[in-house]
C-alpha cells in the first residue's frame, strides 16, 4: 500500500508503509536567512585563510521512523520546518559542491532530535514517539584543496562530540545493541606486584596512583576476593581529586620559606591550630578552612546553616515577605567545569552551570541568580598559533559561551554579571566557572539522617555513556594524546529537564518527605546516592536508561546529567512519585538503606559491588609532601606614556575592554527580581561590579535582595600569590560596600585553580601561598570562605594555568540601599577615599573597616550618588566605564598623575558626590563628553569605539541592522469595548511546557493586577500523559477567561526553530476547538510573550485571530540577524492602543521592557505590514532615545521590519510581543531608569469589569 506525501519545496514522491520504514527530509534556511551558512563561509575567510571558499550552504537532516506518512506529512511542515523560513525537500541538489554531515557520536545527547521526537509525538494521534536521527549536511563550493576541506572539517568538527555522518539514508535507526549480561571480575589482581599493579594503573587509565592502586589490592586481600571492575572504577572516582580533594588533603611534613611574610602568616596559621585544638593533619584543605573554624570558636558566623547534609553554602536569613519577616535559607555555591569545557566547550560550560545549580538545588532552594567568571588565553589570535592537540581560543570561548547561556537561558536564571579573564597560561586549560545563588523558606527544609529501610528515589533523566569518568578526566594533567581519547567524559546538559527539578523543588509538600538528597554530578550513581548512607543496596537494574547496552558498571558512573537522588521514608514513596508525576518528572525507586555500613551494587541479580564504607571514606593511601614556596615578587604595575596612550592602550586591553557583546546572550532579568542591570546608564554601558537580585518569593513580594560579586587579578597572583589572594577577597568585598551593601553578615567563598603540582615543592608553595593569603584575610576581616571548590589540573603538557584563587563575596541588602556606579549629572565632584597601606602594599585592616563604615555612611545618607572601587585597570578604567553609561565627561583635578591613575588602587572607592566630601579631590564630571588631564584629553566616543572593538569580530554587540528610521505608526481610539460577560476575578490559564521558564513571572504578574493564574504543567513522558494534557487543558479552558502563553524555550527551541512544542500542542484538536470558543464565543483575551508570541504568529492567532496552517506568505519571526541571543533592556513606543490589553496607554507612551531572546526578529511583507498599520494591529515598535522607530541594533535589538516588537489579532484581543512586560515590579532595573509598566495585565482585568 502506498501513500503520496508532499514536502515543501519538492514533488510528490511515494513512499511505502512496509517497503521504507526511515524517512528522510533536507531543511534548508532560504538564502537571505542563511545565517549560520554566512557566518561560517565569513569564518573559513577571515580565521581560517581560506580566500578560495565562494559559498557555503547548511542544511539539516532528519532521518525519522516509527512513523505514519501523514504524521511524517504533517511533521515536516509543522514541527521540522516553517514555511516562511525554510526549503524543505525529499532530495537536496549539491551538484558542484564538496559535501560532508556531521553527527553526534552514538550516546551524545541530541536536543534537536529530542524536541523534534517530542513535538512529533504531540501531533501523532497515538502519541507515540518516533526515532529521529539528526545531522548537518555542509555544502562547500569553490576551488579547494584536500588540505583546506580539512581545515574547514576540523574546524566545524569536534571528534570529542561528533563526527562525519554517512550521506546513505540507513535502512533503520534501531540500534541493535549488544546486551551484557555481566561484568568482569579482575582475576589474578590481588597477586600482582609493585610493577604489575603500576601497570594496571596506566591500562585501565586511572586516576589514582601506584600507592593507592597497592592500597586498594590490600583491601581486597583482606575481603579474601579479586574486584569487579565496577569496584575498581568506582573506588577511582570516589577517591579521584575532583571528588575528594586529594591534593588538597596531601599531608604536609614541611615547609621551608624564602621570605618572612609567608613564614609569619604560616606560623599564625600553625597558633591558630594550636588555639582550637585542630589535631588533623596539616594540609591545604585544612589551611583552606581553619579561618571558619577560628571565627566560628571566637562567637562568630552564627548564622551559619550546618548539618551532615553538604549541599551549598547555607546562611540563615530574615526575608521581609509582604511585610512579615520570614526566616529563609540562603545558599550560593561555584564550580567549575574546567576540563570539559576546554575538550568540548559547548557541553562543558552547559553542565558547568547545570552542576552548579543542582548543589544548591538539593538543598531545596529556588535558585535565581548566576555569575559566569572564565579564564582565556587570547582568542584574538589567528587559528595557526593554535597549541596541538587544543580547540582554537576563539571557538573555545564562543562555544563555551553558548553553552552555558543555551543552559541557564533555558533554565530560566537570571545571569547577573558575565565577566571574562585572560591570561596566557589559561592556553593550558580553560577555567569555566559558575557561581549561583539561591533561597528557600526555612519551613521547607528538613534534614535527618537516613535510617534502615528508608528508599533512595532517582529523579530527573535517564542515564547514557555521556560523563563516564569525568571525575577522573577532571583530575588528571593532559596532553595531546589524553585529550583526543577523553570524549565519554563530557557530560551532556538537558536545561528543560533540570526545570522540572526545579519546578518539584519548589514544592513545600515534596521537600518536607525529602530527608536528605544529593545531586548527581562526578561519579553518577556510585556517589550520588553512595553519599546518602553508609550502608546502602543499589539496584542498577532499576535506574533508567537512555538506551540499551549499558552494562553496570556504566550504570553506576555514568555522570549523565539532570538527575537527583533523594531519600524518603518508605510510607511516602507512593505520593512522592505522584508529585513528580505532576512535574513530568521521571522518578524511580532504586535503593534502599541498609543498617549494615557497606556500598552494594546489584545487577541482573549478582552484587557487583561490595565495599566496606570505612574503607571507601579512607581516600586511598596517604600522601605526603614537602614544599618550598617562592617569596613573592614585586606586584606594582609599573606604568609608561601619556595620558591619552595609555587611555586608549587600557580600552583596547582584553581584560577591560568591552564585554558587552558577551554578556548580552545571557538572560539577565529572567525571575523579575534583577536590580541591576549587567550595564546601567541611558546607554546601558556602565559594567555594575555586583550582582545584585531580589531573593525569589514565588507569589509574594520583598523587598530584600542579595548580592554576589568577585575578586580576582592573575597578573598579582602570578607575581605573589599571597598578595593576589589577599587582594581577591578585598575586592571582591570592596565591591559588595561600593553596590550600596553595608559590612555585615558578609560570606566568602573561593576558587582555587592551579598547575598540576605533581611532586614539586615550588609548585606545590603556589597554592600554599595563595590560601595563606586568604586565610589572613578572612583573620583580619572577620569573615570566613564557608564554601570553595579546587582544581589541580591545570597543565598542558609545558604550560600552566596562572596561579588562581577567585574570590565571591555574598551579602543581603535592602533593595532601597543599593547603587550603581555610573556617573548620574555633570558638576558633581568625584572624590577618592583610600585605606592606609601597610609595608608589604596591603590595606590595613582597621583603616579598611573603617572606610567600608565611611562609604556605606556617604551612601545610605545621600551624599554621595555613584560608586566604584578600582580593579585591574585601577582609577583610569573606574572613571572610563563610570563615563561610558550616560555619556557623562570628566576633568581629573591638576594634582593627578599618570602613573596614580594607570597603576592599582585596590581597596580605595571613588564617589561621585552631592556636596563636598572628607576624601581627595579626583576631579569632576562634565558635559563635553571627554576624559581631560590637564591639556590632553580624549572624547569618550573615541575611547567607546576602541573599548569595544576590541572583541568585536569574537563577540559582535555592534553588528549593522538595517539602520533604517522607520515611520512611527500611530493608531489611537479613545473608547474600549469590554467582555460581554463580566468577572471579577478573571482565570487565567498558563500552560508549562517541557521548556518554559516564564510561568512564575507571568502567574505573579497576573495575580498582581487582581486575576487568578493556574499553571497547567503539560506532561509528556508518556503517550497517555499527553492525552491527559490535553484533555486537562481543554477542560480547563471552558472556565478561564484569559490564556496566557509565557516565555521560555518550548522543546529548547528545537528543532531549528522556535514554539513548535507549543503549535504542536495548540493544534491538538480539543485545544484547537476550546481556543476557538474562547476568541469567537465568549469574549476571551489572550496573549503570548516572547515563545508565546512566537507560538502565536506560527499558530495565525496573530496577526489573523484564529488557528491556521500557515504558509509562507504569514509573517513569522526568526533568529536575530545578530545571531545570538540578546538580553538588555529596549524601549518600545505605543503604536496602538485599540487592544483591550493596551486600553490604558495612550499612543506614543515609551515603556522600558527587558528582551532576552534568539528569535525575535519579525519579518512580514510590505503589503501586510501596511494592512496590520491601517487596522491597529501594530501594537508595539522599538524605539531610540529620540522615540523614533529604527533598525540601529541597539535599539532594535533583532532587526525587526518597521521595529515592530508586538501585534495583534484583527479585534485586539489576541496580543503577542517579544518583550517581557511581565518582568515588573518594584526597584527592579535600577540603573537603566525609564517606565516599565506598560499596564497590559490590569487592563485585561479591567476588560473582564
Amino acid at each position: 500500500m502506498a501513500s503520496d506525501i508532499t514536502l515543501a519545496g519538492s514533488k510528490k514522491i511515494e513512499r511505502t508503509d512496509i517497503d521504507i520504514m526511515v524517512y528522510r527530509v533536507f531543511v534548508e534556511k532560504k538564502k537571505e536567512l542563511a545565517h549560520e551558512a554566512k557566518a561560517l563561509l565569513g569564518d573559513a575567510k577571515a580565521f581560517l585563510g581560506i580566500s578560495s571558499l565562494e559559498d557555503v550552504r547548511v542544511i539539516n537532516r532528519y532521518d525519522v521512523e516509527n512513523i505514519t506518512p501523514k504524521v511524517f506529512e504533517r511533521a515536516v511542515k509543522f514541527v521540522l520546518s516553517e514555511p516562511q523560513l525554510d526549503i524543505a525537500s525529499a532530495e537536496v541538489d549539491l551538484s558542484g559542491a564538496y559535501v560532508f554531515a556531521v553527527e553526534y557520536l552514538p550516546g551524545q545527547f541530541d536536543q534537536r532530535a529530542d524536541s523534534a521526537a517530542q513535538c512529533i509525538q504531540i501531533i501523532s494521534p497515538k502519541g507515540e514517539r518516533p526515532l529521529i536521527r539528526t545531522a548537518k549536511v555542509y555544502a562547500l563550493y569553490g576551488k579547494l584543496s584536500d588540505t583546506e576541506i580539512a581545515e574547514i572539517k576540523k574546524y566545524v568538527i569536534n571528534p570529542v562530540e561528533a563526527r562525519e555522518a554517512s550521506l546513505e539514508k540507513p535502512e533503520t535507526l534501531n540500534i541493535k545493541y549488544d546486551i551484557p549480561t555481566e561484568v568482569r571480575t579482575l582475576e589474578g589482581f590481588t597477586k600482582l606486584d609493585r610493577k604489575g599493579l603500576e601497570d594496571f594503573v596506566t591500562a585501565y587509565g586511572l586516576a589514582m596512583d601506584a600507592d593507592d592502586i597497592a592500597f586498594c589490592q590490600a583491601y581486597f586481600k583482606s575481603e579474601h576476593r579479586d574486584p569487579t571492575i565496577t569496584e575498581i572504577r568506582m573506588i577511582d572516582t570516589y577517591w579521584s581529586d575532583h571528588c575528594r580533594h586529594t591534593t588538597f588533603l596531601t599531608v604536609i611534613d614541611n615547609v621551608t620559606f624564602e621570605d618572612k611574610l609567608l613564614q609569619s602568616a604560616y606560623e599564625q596559621y600553625l597558633a591558630v591550630r594550636k588555639e582550637i585544638g585542630r589535631t588533623k593533619p596539616i594540609c591545604l584543605m585544612d589551611l583552606a578552612t581553619v579561618a571558619v573554624k577560628y571565627l566560628k570558636a571566637h562567637g562568630k558566623l552564627d548564622k551559619l546553616d550546618e548539618s551532615e547534609e553538604i549541599n551549598a553554602c547555607t546562611v540563615k536569613i530574615n526575608v521581609d515577605v509582604d511585610g512579615a519577616s520570614e526566616p529563609w535559607l540562603l545558599l550560593f555555591k561555584n564550580e567549575t567545569h574546567n576540563h570539559p569545557t576546554e575538550i568540548e566547550p559547548f557541553g562543558g560550560a552547559a553542565t558547568c552551570i547545570g552542576g552548579a545549580i543542582r548543589d544548591p538545588l538539593s538543598g531545596r532552594s529556588y535558585v535565581y541568580g548566576a555569575m559566569r567568571v572564565t579564564g582565556a588565553a587570547d582568542p584574538t589570535v589567528p587559528i595557526s598559533e593554535t597549541i596541538k592537540g587544543k580547540l582554537p581560543q576563539r571557538k573555545l570561548v564562543t562555544t563555551a559561551a553558548a553553552g552555558y547561556s543555551s543552559y541557564g537561558n533555558q533554565i530560566g536564571l537570571a545571569t547577573g554579571i558575565v565577566d571574562e579573564i585572560y591570561h596566557p597560561g589559561y592556553a593550558a586549560k580553560r577555567m569555566e566557572i559558575g557561581a549561583v545563588i539561591a533561597a528557600t523558606p526555612a519551613e521547607n527544609v528538613r534534614r535527618e539522617v537516613p535510617a534502615p529501610g528508608d528508599v533512595v528515589i532517582l529523579l530527573g533523566g535517564s542515564t547514557g555513556r555521556d560523563g563516564i569518568g569525568g571525575a577522573t578526566g577532571s583530575s588528571k594533567s593532559h596532553n595531546a594524546h589524553s585529550v583526543e581519547t577523553c570524549g565519554a567524559e563530557v557530560q551532556k546538559g538537558n536545561a528543560p529537564e533540570e526545570r522540572k527539578l526545579q519546578r518539584l523543588f519548589r514544592n513545600k509538600e515534596a521537600c518536607l518527605m525529602i530527608k536528605r538528597c544529593n545531586d548527581f554530578g562526578a561519579g553518577g550513581v556510585s556517589v550520588a546516592i553512595g553519599e546518602l548512607a553508609d550502608g546502602l543496596e543499589i539496584d542498577l537494574n532499576a535506574v533508567p536508561k537512555k538506551y540499551e547496552g549499558l552494562d553496570g558498571t556504566e550504570l553506576a558512573i555514568s555522570e549523565s546529567q539532570e538527575r537527583m537522588a533523594v531519600v524518603v521514608e518508605p510510607e511516602n514513596v507512593s505520593r512522592f512519585l505522584e508529585l513528580a508525576n505532576t512535574e513530568n518528572l521521571q522518578a524511580r525507586p532504586v535503593a534502599v538503606v541498609k543498617a549494615e555500613p557497606r556500598l552494594v551494587m546489584k545487577w541482573n541479580g549478582k552484587e557487583i559491588v561490595n565495599i566496606s564504607r570505612e574503607f571507601l571514606n579512607s581516600n586511598g593511601a596517604d600522601k605526603h609532601i614537602n614544599i618550598t614556596p617562592a617569596a613573592p615578587k614585586n606586584i606594582a604595575k609599573t606604568v609608561s606614556g601619556g595620558f591619552k596612550e595609555n587611555y586608549m592602550a587600557l580600552a583596547q586591553d582584553l581584560n577591560i575592554c568591552s564585554k558587552r557583546g558577551l554578556s548580552e546572550r545571557f538572560d539577565s532579568t529572567i525571575g523579575a527580581g534583577t536590580v541591576l542591570m549587567p550595564f546601567g546608564g541611558r546607554n546601558q554601558l556602565t559594567p555594575i561590579q555586583a550582582m545584585v537580585q531580589k531573593i525569589s518569593v514565588e507569589k509574594k513580594h520583598t523587598d530584600d535582595c542579595s548580592l554576589m560579586a568577585f575578586g580576582y587579578n592573575p597578573f598579582i597572583t602570578e607575581a605573589s600569590p599571597y598578595h593576589g589572594a589577599y587582594l581577591a577577597v578585598v575586592e571582591s568585598v570592596c565591591k559588595l560596600i561600593a553596590s550600596g551593601a553595608k559590612f555585615e553578615d558578609v560570606y566568602l567563598t573561593f576558587q582555587e585553580y592551579f598547575e598540576h603540582p605533581g611532586k614539586d615543592g615550588k609548585r606545590w608553595g603556589k597554592p600554599l601561598a595563595a590560601l595563606l593569603g586568604a586565610f589572613k584575610a578572612q583573620l583580619e576581616l572577620g569573615i570566613g570562605a564557608i564554601g570553595g571548590k579546587d582544581s589541580m589540573s591545570g597543565t598542558f603538557e609545558d604550560l600552566d594555568v596562572p596561579p588562581t584563587l577567585v574570590s565571591f563575596a555574598v551579602t543581603t541588602e535592602k533593595v532601597d540601599d543599593i547603587v550603581s556606579p555610573e556617573f548620574k549629572a555633570a558638576g558633581h565632584k568625584v572624590y577618592l577615599l583610600r585605606p592606609e597601606y601597610d609595608d608589604n602594599g596591603l590595606p590595613k585592616t582597621d583603616s579598611l573597616i573603617a572606610l567600608y563604615n565611611k562609604v556605606t555612611a556617604i551612601l545610605r545618607e545621600g551624599r554621595a550618588v555613584s560608586a566604584y572601587t578600582p580593579g585591574m585597570g585601577g582609577i583610569a578604567e573606574a572613571i572610563m566605564k563610570m563615563s561610558f553609561g550616560n555619556g557623562i565627561g570628566f576633568k581629573y583635578a591638576d594634582t593627578a598623575t599618570v602613573g596614580e591613575l594607570f597603576g592599582y588602587d585596590y581597596a580605595s572607592f571613588i564617589l561621585e558626590a552631592t556636596e563636598d566630601l572628607d576624601g581627595e579631590l579626583l576631579g569632576e564630571t562634565t558635559s563635553d563628553g571627554a576624559i581631560t588631564l590637564g591639556g590632553e584629553s580624549i572624547s569618550l566616543n573615541e575611547l567607546l569605539n576602541a573599548y569595544e572593538s576590541k572583541l568585536e569580530s569574537v563577540y559582535s554587540c555592534n553588528i549593522k541592522n538595517s539602520g533604517t528610521k522607520f515611520e512611527n505608526f500611530s493608531y489611537s481610539v479613545t473608547e474600549h469595548r469590554s467582555a460581554a460577560v463580566k468577572t471579577a476575578k478573571p482565570k487565567v490559564l498558563i500552560p508549562a511546557f517541557p521548556g518554559t521558564n516564564c510561568e512564575y513571572d507571568s502567574a505573579k504578574a497576573v495575580a498582581d493586577a487582581g486575576a487568578q493564574p493556574e499553571i497547567l504543567v503539560i506532561n509528556n513522558l508518556t503517550a497517555e500523559g499527553i492525552s491527559r494534557s490535553v484533555e486537562s487543558f481543554a477542560d480547563k479552558l471552558k472556565s478561564a477567561q484569559m490564556i496566557f502563553i509565557p516565555g521560555g524555550f518550548s522543546g529548547g527551541d528545537e528543532p531549528d526553530g522556535s514554539g513548535k512544542f507549543i503549535t504542536a500542542f495548540f493544534r491538538s484538536a480539543a485545544v484547537k476547538e476550546g481556543v476557538a470558543d474562547l476568541l469567537e464565543n465568549r469574549d476571551g483575551l489572550m496573549c503570548g510573550i516572547c515563545n508565546g508570541f512566537q507560538a502565536l504568529i506560527k499558530l495565525g492567532l496573530v496577526p489573523y485571530g484564529r488557528i491556521i496552517d500557515t504558509d509562507e506568505n504569514c509573517p513569522t519571526l526568526t533568529f536575530n540577524t545578530i545571531s545570538r541571543h540578546q538580553s538588555r533592556i529596549v524601549r518600545t513606543r505605543i503604536a496602538s492602543n485599540k487592544s483591550p490589553w493596551l486600553s490604558l496607554m495612550n499612543v506614543g507612551d515609551i515603556v522600558n521592557v527587558p528582551i532576552s531572546h534568539g528569535e525575535g526578529r519579525f519579518l512580514a511583507s510590505e503589503e501586510l505590514i501596511r494592512e496590520l498599520a491601517a487596522n491597529g494591529q501594530i501594537a508595539t515598535q522599538y524605539v531610540d532615545l529620540a522615540g523614533s522607530a529604527t533598525g540601529d541594533i541597539h535599539f532594535n535589538p533583532n532587526d525587526s521590519a518597521y521595529a515592530i516588537e508586538g501585534i495583534t489579532s484583527p479585534d485586539g484581543r489576541v496580543f503577542g510581543k517579544m518583550g517581557h512586560s511581565e518582568r515588573v515590579g518594584k526597584g527592579l532595573y535600577r540603573n537603566v531608569p525609564g517606565n516599565y509598566d506598560i499596564r497590559m495585565f490590569e487592563a485585561a482585568v479591567k476588560y473582564f469589569k
